[in-house]
């Protein structure tokens, strides 16, 4: 059962990270529909789109009316259908693509300027969950975490299966208190794609797999860009002024014309600026799909034989 949203001190809202291209299954995408859309907006696992699969998990926990999804303003004609039964989720669509840096702080800026002491919680759109509620009621608590703390920004990270080196790889420190009955430990350290040598020592030492889902305070995201960032802060910071007016999308064009590209991981997670913090989520199904073996892997968990078209990629389970 999930337990009731945080509320005391900030509600609880989400971001949807959903203006990425998916690179690494285009072919896979172009096999299945004979175009190249971004894989967020195509069904692979289940009846849903992954995209749709992600709302609805995260509707679990935070009302529609404060699920934010980010998208790219050249994902207009894919997102319809994504939003019916949701009408109430706020869509903000960037006119470029300034990278994750962007995709997280432009979004936590507007969510500022409606709520400033509003508790984030971060989603990508290409994840694969099956426990959804289990899931949730781990984001819930480690959200109640960040209440009670509002200088950390806490992630989650998944007790690997496998030494995977195409996953980030987060390198667990000391214990630095609870999110319920679960340690939030201090991060020690990240690791981008590491060799496979250095992915089966993470595996052998305890290392957890990034996630990329985290909780915040809004004042810390934007406290953290403007720390690491601040060319981006400078562009962004002027759009709270425009929020809810009808000059809102007019701001935000001006904001990304010059606005610097920046990765949020590089820039922010793995700064000193802030306080990190990560929390293991329980045992779940939990994949990031990111490549057609994934996707296969996924399709079995659902009890769904390998598909055809993994054999024509020339690619295995």
């Amino acid at each position: 059962m999930i337990p009731t949203p945080v509320r005391e001190d900030g509600e609880l809202w989400a971001i949807v990270l959903a203006g990425g291209e998916g690179v690494r299954l285009r072919g896979l995408i172009r096999e299945l529909y004979g175009e190249e859309r971004p894989k967020q907006y195509a069904v692979l696992t289940g009846e849903k789109s992954l995209l749709r699969q992600t709302l609805d998990r995260v509707a679990l926990l935070i009302p529609p009316q404060r699920i934010v999804i980010v998208t790219q303003a050249s994902h207009a004609g894919y997102l319809g259908p994504e939003l019916a039964g949701l009408p109430e989720v706020q869509v903000l669509a960037q006119p470029s693509d300034r990278g994750t840096a962007a995709g997280v702080l432009m979004p936590a800026h507007w969510i500022q300027a409606r709520a400033p002491r509003a508790i984030v919680a971060v989603f990508p759109a290409d994840h694969f969950i099956l426990e959804e509620a289990v899931f949730m009621g781990h984001v819930d608590t480690v959200a109640r975490f960040v209440r009670a703390h509002p200088d950390w920004l806490v992630l989650l990270g998944a007790p690997p299966t496998e030494p995977d080196p195409d996953y980030g790889w987060i390198e667990v420190g000391a214990r630095v208190g609870w999110a319920g009955q679960a340690p939030v430990h201090w991060i020690r350290g990240f690791r981008e794609k590491p060799t496979e040598e250095s992915a089966r020592r993470l595996f052998a030492l305890g290392c957890l797999w990034n996630t990329f889902v985290f909780a915040a305070s809004v004042a810390t995201l934007v406290d953290a860009g403007q720390k690491c960032i601040p060319l981006l802060h400078e562009r962004l910071v002027h759009l709270s002024e425009f929020v809810g007016t009808p000059y809102e999308s007019r701001a935000l064009r001006h904001a990304y014309l010059f606005a610097p590209a920046a990765n949020f991981s590089r820039a922010i997670l793995e700064s000193s600026a802030i306080s990190l913090a990560v929390s293991r989520i329980p045992p779940v199904t939990w994949s990031d799909i990111g490549t057609p073996e994934r996707v296969a892997r996924s399709l079995c968990a659902l009890g769904v034989p390998p598909p055809a078209w993994l054999a024509s990629l020339g690619t295995g389970a």
